[in-house]
């Protein structure tokens, strides 16, 4: 009773954003074509919502829905995610306008607003398909990564019988021909059950795997253990990187924590009505000072990004600009379902809106390497046991959308959005008058 309790309020905060957007929608309603604006306009306002307030969860945007075209993804360049969803649905709507009564036509006519939404799809095809025509293929001279993707079902991932198992795998896949060309090695998230800090002899062990001036990136919990008490008093989903003799030369822990997974928001409270997290362990873990770019020996600095972080339109690099991303995850919560795969593509925005080139570990899928543009150069799929060997592509230039973020977007649905509450309202009020 107590996870369906816990699940269930999660996504009914979730449908609320969905009913905003219907009763921004139903408010700014008017008769004529603008109607569609309205929409847009509300599921857009919506969306930036559910993916900033009460920590976000910007899954599925509708933006998302062009995933499956690289060239309708550079939009993403200039807008970002939330900016291609609000023409999505301006676009997807706009052939309603057909449909209004001719008493409720207005402005130019209905036909006036079809025609816009046929330009702009044509504008964005375009734009994207220039974009990609001209795209370099640069990579990273001297940069090779491998990753690591050993495809541990969850139910085996802490079972304390199949942990050193489940390292075993790691090492093993590590030690494949063609280690010796790899600058980095990556693990996907918590791929480390035991504690590196505590463990010296372990640190030289991973370290020993990769040649000198190599680096290993794995995904490890990070603990503050009290010693005399003998017990952990702090927690940290955190991704460390080892050199070749073991030190770790940079670590981050996960800034951005998931709600009810990773620990429980206003515990004192909800934790009173029996409400707990949906996945084992009693402990909420705790979250890191923020955002950062890593400087790295013999690589380009990276931010790096654990699990859902890489889901955050605008919000994956700190205030100094990286030249990749990299992005280690556990998807085996999901199992054989869709979630891996929207969980790749989000990613994939991610790389076009920065113009970074993003590296993705996953525990079971889908990990790869995407370029600068979204492509995916390299990829392992879900439910496979392997290595990715590939370059390292090159970054771009800083794209509009990374410098300006939703700033112009929000500013067009401000306006856009007064501008139909006062047309919404002069229209009542002609409309009271002669009544």
């Amino acid at each position: 009773v107590t996870g369906v309790q816990t699940c269930a309020l999660p996504i009914s905060l979730l449908a609320l954003f969905t009913a905003v957007a219907g009763l921004l929608a139903y408010w700014m309603w008017q008769p004529g074509a603008w109607r569609i604006v309205s929409l847009a306009i509300a599921w857009s306002a919506a969306e930036w919502m559910r993916g900033h307030w009460f920590t976000g969860f910007p899954w599925n945007l509708v933006g998302y829905t062009w995933s499956w075209s690289d060239a309708m993804m550079q939009g993403g360049a200039l807008l970002g995610a939330y900016g291609v969803s609000f023409l999505t649905v301006l676009v997807a709507a706009a052939p309603a306008a057909l449909g209004i009564p001719d008493s409720a036509r207005a402005g130019a006519g209905r036909w006036m607003l079809p025609m816009l939404a046929a330009i702009v799809l044509a504008a964005g095809a375009t734009f994207g398909t220039l974009r990609l025509a001209d795209a370099p293929r640069d990579v990273v001279g001297g940069a090779t990564v491998r990753i690591v993707q050993a495809n541990v079902e969850q139910r085996f991932k802490w079972d304390p019988e199949q942990l050193r198992a489940n390292v075993e795998r790691h090492l093993a896949l590590t030690r494949r021909p063609g280690i010796e060309q790899a600058s980095i090695v990556v693990w996907p998230e918590t791929a480390m059950p035991y504690s590196l800090d505590e463990n010296p002899d372990l640190r030289i062990a991973l370290g020993g795997l990769v040649r000198p001036g190599a680096l290993l990136a794995t995904g490890v919990q990070r603990l503050a253990v009290d010693a005399a008490a003998q017990r952990i008093v702090a927690a940290w989903n955190n991704l460390s990187l080892l050199d070749s003799r073991g030190s770790i030369v940079a670590s981050y822990d996960k800034a951005h924590l998931v709600p009810f997974g990773e620990y429980v928001p206003l515990r004192s409270v909800l934790g009173a009505v029996g409400l707990e997290k949906v996945v084992p362990g009693l402990l909420d873990f705790s979250a890191g000072p923020g955002l950062t770019t890593l400087p790295l020996p013999g690589l380009p600095p990276v931010s790096p990004l654990i699990c859902y972080e890489v889901i955050f339109p605008g919000a994956v690099t700190g205030s100094d600009r990286p030249g990749w991303l990299l992005n280690v995850t556990n998807d085996a919560w999901y199992g054989k379902s869709a979630g891996p795969h929207q969980h790749f593509a989000i990613a994939r925005w991610r790389a076009v809106e920065e113009g970074l080139p993003l590296v993705r570990a996953a525990n079971t899928g889908i990990s790869g390497v995407i370029d600068s543009f979204g492509h995916v150069t390299a990829s392992l799929d879900l439910g496979r046991e392997g290595v990715v060997d590939a370059p390292l592509p090159a970054a771009l230039p800083a794209t509009i959308y990374s410098q300006w973020r939703d700033l112009p977007l929000l500013a067009v649905l401000i306006v856009l959005g007064l501008l139909t509450v006062v047309t919404t309202a002069l229209t009542r009020a002609n409309r009271n008058a002669m009544d």
